[in-house]
């Protein structure tokens, strides 16, 4: 925890300028609204966040973003601009007695000296539910404003109490040009000019590219080139980049939001048929470090929600990938992946199937569940027999179009459809054939009755 409400100090006291020897990201971090790149759409004139810093009139607010996209930085700037307390807290070293002893003290200074308090909780998802509730009341009362940053999505890791009451600020990953500027300005900085080492336009780009909109990313990347590069690399150009940088992380969480994000436009890229668009996603989870068994049971399902019965090799292909997954393993489990995501985009589509049994689904769960026709009961005992169990059952075999004129659905549901066959791929010949026997169950029918 850091700063006290003990005191009549804002946070942070004097803001004072990072050391020397603070990370490039800390010394360059903007302090005023005007300095800070991107967020246009909320630090414009006459916005909604910019109106209100100015002002000083501040709700409740969690910011949502990715890493590096400035969700702390305008915290501090909040914390410089306002005339409120200013108060962080730690998910890791805050417990529930400090924070209800601080919450405590800003009630009663709102009261007694009309202080307004301001309460900034970084990775406010690190915090669990009963620390999150400890501020509740507070906010609930306005003894405190809340402001929370996180990079996951809060509607599973904020408590709904406590969202309700806030204004989600939804900060987007920096644009690949607005990382070009931040860099452009920091190698003007006289910090970064001291080293002697000059950077190409594409040695900045690749930079700028491959920080995966992450500001902080960038400028790590920036300042390990110039401190490791010497003044005779220069221009230091790409592949010298390259050289030290080695490889970067890639922006994805195997257990947060990003890994729902990118399996969810993997499986609609395949959906859509865009092949292109799948190999790309693809690659962004193996090279992640994503379980490719867990792509590779995704494709499965996607085989058969998405294809169905269009092309009913696709799951018995899905199915073959994934036993060579598990039996190939990474790297080379990648180029076998990659054959399934092509060839499940190539194929003829249908959901027909799909909806089929969620129809089904949802009749027998809302329905009376009528029980099972007496003539398609199994009849394994003499009781069963005289119980009526089988009677009037026909043998589909012997009809010629192997269907029987009888219901084999409860009477109640007589007639029903759930499944409602494409024209797509191979669903079209099955389609045929169903209505073929729908068409000689119906004419039989027509035969007994005139009979």
């Amino acid at each position: 925890m850091t700063g006290s409400l003990f005191t009549d100090t804002p946070f942070p006291p004097d803001d004072p300028t990072p050391a020397p020897d603070a990370p490039l990201a800390e010394r360059l971090r903007p302090r005023e609204l005007d300095q800070v790149v991107g967020l246009g759409d909320l630090l414009g004139k006459g916005k909604f966040l910019r109106n209100a810093i100015e002002t000083d009139r501040i709700p409740s607010m969690i910011f949502w973003g990715p890493p590096g996209s400035g969700k702390t930085t305008l915290a501090r700037i909040i914390a410089r601009t306002t005339r409120a307390r200013f108060v962080t807290f730690s998910a890791t070293s805050t417990g529930i007695k400090d924070i209800k002893t601080l919450m405590e003290e800003a009630r009663k200074s709102r009261r007694t000296r009309a202080s307004k308090t301001i309460v900034f909780i970084d990775e406010i998802h690190r915090f669990n539910k009963a620390q999150q509730d400890a501020f509740l009341p507070y906010v609930e009362a306005g003894d405190i404003i809340l402001i929370g940053a996180t990079t996951e999505n809060p509607s599973f890791e904020v408590n709904s109490a406590l969202l309700s009451r806030s204004k989600v600020v939804v900060l987007p990953a920096l644009e690949r040009e607005q990382v070009m500027e931040i860099l452009h300005r920091a190698v003007e900085d006289p910090s970064v000019r001291k080293f002697g080492v000059v950077l190409t336009e594409d040695a900045l780009d690749f930079m700028a590219a491959t920080s995966a909109g992450d500001a902080r990313q960038a400028l790590t990347s920036l300042q390990l080139v110039i401190e490791t590069a010497s003044p005779e690399d220069s221009p230091a150009d790409v592949a010298k980049v390259k050289e030290i940088l080695q490889r970067r992380s890639l922006m994805y969480d195997k257990s947060g939001e990003e890994h729902y994000n990118i399996i969810s436009a993997l499986h609609k890229s395949v959906r859509n048929g865009d092949a292109d668009a799948a190999v790309y996603w693809l690659a962004r989870m193996l090279e992640g470090g994503e379980d490719p068994m867990y792509i590779a049971r995704r494709m499965v399902r996607a085989a058969s929600e998405d294809i169905g019965n269009a092309d009913p090799q696709a799951l018995v292909f899905a199915i073959a990938v994934k036993e060579t997954v598990h039996f190939l393993g990474m790297p080379e489990a990648g180029v076998a992946l990659a054959q399934l995501v092509t060839y499940l985009s190539a194929a003829p589509k249908s959901n027909a199937a799909y909806i089929g049994y969620g129809t089904a689904v949802h009749e027998v769960r809302q329905g009376d569940n009528p029980p099972v026709p007496l003539h398609i009961r199994n009849a394994p005992t003499g009781l069963m027999k005289d119980l009526g169990y089988g009677r009037g059952y026909q043998y589909a075999h012997d009809f010629e179009d192997q269907t029987a004129a009888m219901d084999c659905l409860p009477e109640a549901l007589a007639g029903k459809r759930f499944y409602e066959a494409k024209d797509a791929g191979a669903e079209g010949e099955i389609r045929e054939r169903l209505e073929r026997m729908r068409k000689a169950r119906n004419a039989e029918r027509r035969t007994q009755n005139e009979e």
